[in-house]
């Protein structure tokens, strides 16, 4: 006896996820519950991996397996497949361990063809309905598994309704839907080249690999990369006797939910049609009722299906999610699940459940989605005005939110639309860069026709909880002209446009936003994390209000604060450029005493802000010609400014012109190159600490200076002497007994490789993931955008490295560096502040390895910290 590839629903039960999928595992516990289902079997997972390993055929074995099991099902429901007095017909069904929307929809009907259809309509003395069923299943059969558009059949039935002058689907009479199947048959044979099958075993052959196929298309995998869903799950399929909810007004068919999906209200809630198929409800031709309204028309109905929705919400301990059929007043239930929801109604949910004894808070902390929470810190659409607009276009969801306002091209029209006009903006870009920083802040939110996920306007805006939605491509731009067109519309500066941040969505006009609130639940849940987590959750931040906003969501210090964002405000940057353009140690010296002072009041602002709690700050990073302009007219100002002639100062710029700035003079290079920027920004580090100190002497300031790219242990002492002999210099002549730690970010493959050496002089180590992942890959962030699309298609990589850290070979220099660090120094203290210090399974990867924190941006604080509560509870 080989492997077993199919099911009945009796011989499985709901623990069978992984072979069964979930819906194939819900409807074997339904039946050993003892509930009307309609009875059928489950086609597991594994055969479906064994279609792609046979190259996209089902196998011979499995075929005749599959066959066993039909006559099984003709057994258990006394009909037969393609007989004319009593024939069976099924619906199939696909089904993941994971709820996938846009896998493959449903067929219903199949086993039906010209000579059933007619014993059909006999047998049920109702006609109208058999060939309501006939062209039904025709229609999906053609466009799940042959991918003939739904639109061709739509206009033949819209043609239809016009030819009879009637309006509504359930107006044609039996001979039109004769005349429609008829029709839909010669559609068929025209787009597919032969005749619509007729045998029902090669319908359900063809509606089988329809779906194993559906697990590849780009839809679905797509959903994949986005949820953490592997492709080597593979799909079930369910092959499912009918039930009928078209056979006139004693039937109908609904969904429900065992409590409100949108607010986690304890309460029934739901919709049927009467005499309608199941997706007339979801495909909202026709308007459906509630569910209430079902007690009225059929009392018996509903007490039985009331008394089933709380047995199943009892046996599940969560809030399910149900389609129901009833044929001719008998009640079926088609299917359950956890239900989706959204974020608020999860916290409702959760805590309700808690309060009725049905689950604990250790399960209540683990059932919420750690990314879902950023619903909840961001502005939302107003739901009614959301459902009445359609969107011009769709783009990647690169940083959640809701976003209104008028269009600008620039960031200095973004800032000064903002402060002179009291305008609410977004900024449109082909792509942005640092010194957009300023606009960014200002706008609700950035459209981008370039860049990823994590591409700067990504990573900025997620920063700052500003909606972005990027790597718009089919946006056709003209940033001199101040004019973008998208969706066959033309958009002009001022233009009311409005962004989804959460779906990647683009609407061309205004849509009202509702503001955030964080409320007691979500209060109460965070509590419970905390209560369980073992990771320290830092936030990067470079700016007080930052700092604050990332304390009020539960930071417990800051991980990264970069100092050269400080340097990009406008009335600092000259200050910079004139450090830059210095052609002596004296002259540089004198530009860095004017930003000493800038950089101490930024440094005491956060430390206030921070309240006490440790604070990481970088040293210079980027490379010097980020700081300088571009633009020829900029270059000439600037050239005025400096009292240099502008030949003198584009040499100077040229001189600093790299092939890869990204591998090139920055980082600790920099403080080698030029040890007075690490003498100044030492000063202005421990200056600003001792302030704050003697102004709050019950805080116990240890400032953490962290020396960025350090990549050999003999830089890392040379740039470490010059902290060192600065920084006690000062405490020296302050009177007051400060200690400071110095530590250095390992962000280069060869410092996690030489990690025993460097912890004998770092006493702490930040992994920047970001840097660590594009040298470990050997691609830019901000290029790989382009190739990487091909990358997935190909299943060369599944998710992008940049979103989620690449366990195996990033996450293998991590574990090393770890191991050797602790070597060295026991008491090494270790964390993380890429991008990936928010994402849910590098979290859980960082709590596996032994780090002490992890550093996201301020937004996503209180997603790591129930990521953090999850690892923590998973892994104990």
């Amino acid at each position: 006896m080989g492997k077993k590839y199919v099911y009945l629903f009796k011989e499985g039960n709901g623990n069978m996820r992984e072979l069964l999928g979930g819906k194939g595992a819900n409807l074997a516990e339904m039946t050993n519950l003892g509930m009307p289902v309609p009875q059928g079997f489950t086609i597991t997972t594994e055969a479906c991996t064994q279609y792609y390993a046979d190259g996209e055929k089902i196998n011979d074995e499995i075929q005749s397996e599959i066959l066993r099991y039909i006559t099984e099902l003709e057994k258990i429901s006394e009909k037969k497949f393609g007989d004319l007095t009593n024939p069976l017909l099924v619906s199939v069904r696909s089904g993941a361990r994971a709820s996938m929307p846009g896998m493959m929809d449903t067929i219903l009907n199949l086993g039906l063809n010209d000579e059933v259809v007619e014993s059909f309509a006999k047998k049920t003395g109702n006609p109208r309905f058999a060939y309501d069923s006939y062209r039904r299943f025709i229609q999906m059969y053609s466009d799940v598994v042959m991918e003939v558009g739904k639109s061709y059949f739509e206009k033949l039935i819209d043609e239809m309704k016009g030819k009879k002058g009637v309006t509504l689907d359930t107006e044609l009479e039996a001979e039109d839907l004769k005349e429609l199947a008829k029709q839909f048959k010669q559609e068929y044979k025209n787009k597919v080249g032969e005749d619509f099958p007729s045998n029902p075993v090669d319908q359900l052959m063809g509606a089988i690999k329809a779906v194993f196929r559906s697990w590849d298309n780009p839809r679905a995998i797509y959903y994949r990369r986005m949820n953490d869903i592997p492709s080597s799950w593979g799909t079930a399929v369910n092959v499912q006797a009918m039930v009928f909810g078209n056979m006139g007004d004693t039937s109908g068919t609904g969904v429900a939910f065992s409590r409100n999906p949108a607010t986690g209200e304890k309460k029934l809630y739901g919709e049927f049609l009467m005499n309608a198929q199941g997706e007339d409800v979801v495909a909202g031709v026709r308007t459906p009722q509630t569910i209430d309204q079902l007690k009225e028309q059929n009392p018996t109905v509903y007490e039985e299906f009331y008394k089933i929705v709380y047995t199943l919400e009892k046996h599940y301990r969560d809030m399910q999610d149900m389609e129901f059929t009833i044929e001719e007043g008998k009640l079926y239930m088609l299917q359950t699940r956890n239900g989706k929801r959204t974020a608020a109604a999860a916290l409702q949910i959760a805590c309700d459940l808690v309060d009725e004894g049905m689950i604990n808070e250790k399960e209540a902390v683990s059932m919420i989605d750690p990314k879902q929470l950023d619903a909840l810190l961001h502005p939302q659409f107003d739901a009614d005005a959301l459902k009445a607009a359609s969107p011009v276009g769709e783009a990647l969801p690169a940083s959640p939110g809701a976003a209104c306002g008028q269009v600008v091209f620039t960031a200095e029209d973004a800032t000064e639309w903002a402060t002179k006009k009291g305008a609410k903006v977004i900024l449109v870009r082909l792509e942005t860069s640092p010194e957009d920083i300023e606009g960014m802040h200002y706008a609700q939110g950035i459209l981008t026709v370039r860049g990823g996920m994590t591409s700067h306007a990504a990573v900025v805006a997620r920063g700052m909880g500003t909606c972005c939605v990027s790597g718009c491509g089919e946006i056709k731009i003209d940033e001199k002209k101040k004019v973008f067109t998208l969706g066959g519309k033309e958009f002009h500066e001022g233009d009311f446009i409005s962004l989804d941040g959460s779906t990647g969505k683009i609407y061309g006009e205004a849509i009202k936003t509702v503001d955030a609130s964080i409320s007691g639940n979500f209060d109460r849940l965070m509590k419970w994390a905390d209560h369980y987590r073992a990771l320290k959750v830092r936030t990067n931040a470079d700016t007080p209000k930052d700092a604050k906003q990332a304390k009020s969501f539960g930071a417990e210090g800051i991980g990264l604060c970069r100092t050269e964002h400080m340097f990009f405000d406008s009335a600092r940057i000259s200050a910079m450029r004139e450090m830059i353009v210095s052609k002596t140690e004296e002259q540089r010296r004198a530009a860095l005493a004017k930003l000493l002072p800038m950089q101490r009041s930024d440094f005491e602002g956060i430390y206030e802000a921070m309240e006490g709690f440790p604070v990481t700050i970088r040293f210079l990073d980027p490379p010097l010609h980020e700081f300088l302009p571009t633009d020829n007219e900029d270059i000439i100002e600037l050239a005025k400014e400096m009292k240099m002639e502008v030949s003198e100062l584009n040499a100077v710029i040229s001189s600093l012109h790299e092939f890869n700035p990204m591998m090139g003079h920055r980082g600790c290079r920099l403080a080698v190159s030029y040890p007075e920027i690490a003498e100044m920004q030492t000063t202005a580090v421990i200056e600003a600490a001792i302030a704050v100190q003697k102004k709050h002497p019950e805080w116990n300031m240890v400032p953490e200076i962290m020396i960025p790219l350090i990549g050999e242990i003999k830089e890392l002492q040379y740039v470490k002497n010059i902290v060192t002999e600065t920084a006690d210099a000062i405490i020296a002549k302050s009177g007051i007994d400060m200690k400071y730690m110095v530590g250095t970010m390992i962000e280069i493959p060869r410092a996690a490789l030489t990690a025993d050496e460097i912890a004998k002089e770092a006493e702490f180590f930040s992994f920047g993931t970001n840097d660590l992942t594009q040298m470990t890959f050997g691609f830019s962030r901000d290029d790989a955008g382009a190739f990487l699309g091909s990358y997935y298609e190909k299943k060369i990589y599944e998710n992008d490295p940049f979103a989620k850290l690449d366990q195996v070979g990033v996450g293998k220099l991590v574990e090393m560096a770890v191991e050797l660090g602790r070597k060295s120094r026991s008491d090494l203290k270790l964390g993380i502040c890429g991008e990936h210090g928010g994402d849910p399974s590098s979290v859980e990867f960082c709590h596996k390895v032994g780090l002490n924190y992890v550093s996201c941006s301020p937004f996503r604080v209180p997603i790591a910290r129930l990521a953090a509560a999850q690892a923590a509870i998973k892994l104990s």
